[in-house]
């Protein structure tokens, strides 16, 4: 089964090129939805309340992810702590969904990843290919704000990701999503229609062999 990451930062467009290619029947994971629902794990709670303070929850026992986020993300170190709690047990949760959709027999996956940093460090490491979706940062912002976001909160979000050239560099296919959603959905199908030809080439010259 191949898997096909997203990349991109905030207001790129990763949601856009993901339904893109849902809408062509590929399943998806979402790994920030993964990286939530880990936080409402027993264990992942106890441990982050132990690193981070009890006002980390809220009046129902649950993580306040702002409030999380106020500690976590003051500085490499702290963040470092999160991840440490988090990353082990996202990647459990996604080596399980990637084997269950490979049980089904599924052709390829979408994984969208809005945390990746490096290709070799992080679960991308075992993409069969890693899409970026880039935007002008000014375009991202306005984006971002009209669906609801504060500016400055965006900003300081764009700040902690990488740059749209370190993403050039580690991914193999970059769409630049200047003008509508309407265009970079189309730009994604034609991709996948020329790459879903190569994956039948392939099986079809496994099963001659």
């Amino acid at each position: 089964m191949k898997k096909i990451f997203i990349v991109g930062g905030m207001g790129a467009g990763k949601s856009t090129a993901r339904k893109a290619l849902v809408d062509q029947g590929l399943p998806y994971i979402d790994l920030d939805k993964v990286g939530h629902d880990v936080l409402r794990w027993d264990v992942v709670k106890e441990e982050l309340v132990d690193t981070f303070g009890e006002d980390i929850l809220d009046d129902q026992g649950e993580i306040n992810r702002s409030a999380l986020a106020n500690k976590a993300f003051v500085s490499p170190a702290e963040t470092r702590k999160l991840n440490r709690a988090t990353m082990p047990r996202i990647e459990e949760t996604y080596l399980d969904m990637v084997s269950e959709l490979e049980k089904q027999g599924c052709e390829a996956v979408v994984v969208e990843y809005s945390v990746f940093k490096d290709r070799m460090t992080s679960l991308a490491h075992a993409a069969d290919v890693v899409i970026a979706v880039i935007a002008p940062l000014d375009v991202r912002v306005a984006r971002a704000v009209a669906s609801g976001f504060d500016e400055q909160d965006v900003r300081n979000r764009i700040s902690r990701q990488i740059s749209d050239a370190d993403r050039i560099e580690a991914c193999d296919i970059v769409f630049e999503n200047n003008g509508t959603k309407e265009e970079l959905y189309q730009q994604v199908v034609n991709w996948w229609e020329g790459y879903k030809q190569t994956i039948n080439e392939d099986v079809e010259s496994s099963a001659k062999h």
